[in-house]
């Protein structure tokens, strides 16, 4: 269903709820507050000390600009509260925020307890908006849920309004999207329901960026994005392994296959692979590939499936191949050596950790004895203490703080020969080794031959 042929009907809303006070529903409805001072909007969770904490001056997420947005409209028309049955009652359209974990069967729990919330509490018709990351034909599940419990005069549209927001830049992804995708029935009730979403957007978005479309097609797209954006991912990764053992340089692949039109040059930096698990495109490709897996192997096309399916292999692959170099590095062992592995985010300007590399970086140089040092979490806090006695210091986050540093003053402190590894590429390798650093960098082969030697295989 092309947008030229949803007729859309302007319909004005008064009141919003949005279940779920995470990463997604937290900033999307702060800026739709911000932008629509003439709603209400409503932020509901059953968790106190996350909603706790949206009421403080604290916030249970890191965001750059999201405090700000925040404190304008928190009490205005902005609200966080545990009384999710009010907010379900008084609200006209109730977005689902809720957790998504990767799916292996079904809708989802939350999904699902979302849906009976909704339908054993709602007193008047809702609009519903599924805004989480979930499989195809979800908001059919929805549907059906709704309308297997619906009370006399209660009727329920269901909404796709799939988030394409990435942590560290959530704020300006909702202030400035490239476009806003809205799923919904063909009927005049389904029409109905999409104008009243468009409303909403079209305060801050121009016209031409929000897209309607049926609801199918609103999911998949979704998914389909963050694969893409994947592949090109474990693609540039893939690339960088040939580099290492050619003498190729991945950064001059990356810029030479990006200058090509037809490609670009977004999303082709390799590194120590993609991570996150949250509701942000950013940080969720490896769930959004896996539960893309997990739709395929339902419609039966396994060799679908098994396409995507190597996309997250060679993203596993990358992070231990980066482990095995480094242990490889120490002269084939880690056991009882020091490692700093600075940065434990799965990447910059957020304090999302879930599913990050570092994780299966780190539980790799453990399980081989390592003592591990994780800067920016838990036990040091700034990289000059992480590095104090360290045989190595591991870049696996690309802060901004790592490439303004003191290496000197870091290379003087750690134990000789000392070793730097850099996932990111985000440090002047020749300036390292000139200081005394033995490196190694993703897709490069910069140490000397006494000292690494890439490996064949991981």
């Amino acid at each position: 269903m092309d947008s030229y042929h949803f007729q859309q009907f302007d319909m004005t809303l008064k009141k919003i709820c949005c279940i779920g006070a995470g990463y997604v529903g937290g900033p999307t409805c702060a800026v739709i507050a911000l932008k629509c001072p003439g709603v209400t909007v409503t932020v509901v969770d059953l968790s106190e000390e996350r909603i706790k904490q949206w009421n403080s001056e604290k916030l249970p997420i890191f965001e750059p600009g999201l405090t700000e947005v925040v404190e304008q409209c928190r009490g205005k028309n902005l609200f966080f509260s545990t009384d999710v049955i009010k907010g379900i009652q008084e609200a006209e359209l109730i977005f689902i925020c809720v957790n998504t974990p990767t799916k292996t069967f079904g809708v989802g729990k939350y999904i699902e307890s979302a849906a009976r919330m909704i339908a054993d509490t709602a007193q008047s018709s809702k609009i519903v908006v599924e805004k989480s990351t979930v499989p195809v034909k979800a908001a059919e599940s929805i549907t059906n849920i709704l309308k297997a419990n619906t009370k006399p005069g209660v009727k329920y549209q269901v909404l796709s309004n799939p988030e394409f927001l990435a942590e560290g830049t959530a704020i300006k992804d909702l202030t400035s999207p490239d476009r806003v995708l809205i799923g919904g029935e063909e009927t005049a009730e389904g029409q109905e329901a999409v104008g009243a979403l468009c409303w909403i957007y079209k305060h801050w978005v121009p016209p031409e960026k929000i897209i309607t479309m049926n609801t199918w097609s609103s999911e998949l797209s979704k998914l389909a994005a963050n694969a893409f954006l994947a592949q090109r991912i474990s693609s540039i990764n893939a690339m960088s392994a040939i580099c290492e053992m050619t003498g190729a340089d991945v950064t001059e692949v990356a810029h030479a296959v990006g200058t090509d039109s037809r490609i670009g040059n977004k999303f082709l930096r390799a590194s120590v692979g993609f991570g996150g698990l949250s509701g942000f495109g950013g940080s969720c490709f490896q769930k959004d590939v896996l539960n893309l897996v997990y739709l395929c192997e339902c419609l039966n096309l396994p060799e679908v499936a098994e396409y995507w399916q190597q996309v997250i292999n060679l993203n596993d692959y990358q992070r231990r191949r980066f482990s095995n170099r480094i242990i490889e590095a120490l002269f084939n062992t880690v056991t009882n050596k020091k490692i700093a592995i600075m940065g434990f985010a799965f990447k910059k300007d957020t304090g999302d950790t879930r599913e990050s590399p570092a994780i299966y970086i780190s539980k790799y140089l453990m399980d081989e004895g390592a003592h591990l040092l994780k800067e920016l979490v838990t036990i040091c806090h700034d990289p000059y203490q992480a590095a104090e006695g360290c045989h190595a210091f591991v870049i696996c986050t690309e802060w901004d703080e790592f490439t303004s540093i003191d290496y000197k003053r870091i290379y003087n402190s750690m134990l000789k020969p000392a070793f730097l590894f850099d996932g990111r590429l985000i440090v002047d390798h020749k300036k390292l080794m000139e200081i005394g650093f033995n490196v190694v960098a993703i897709g490069k082969r910069l140490t000397r031959p006494n000292v690494h030697r890439p490996l064949a295989a991981a």
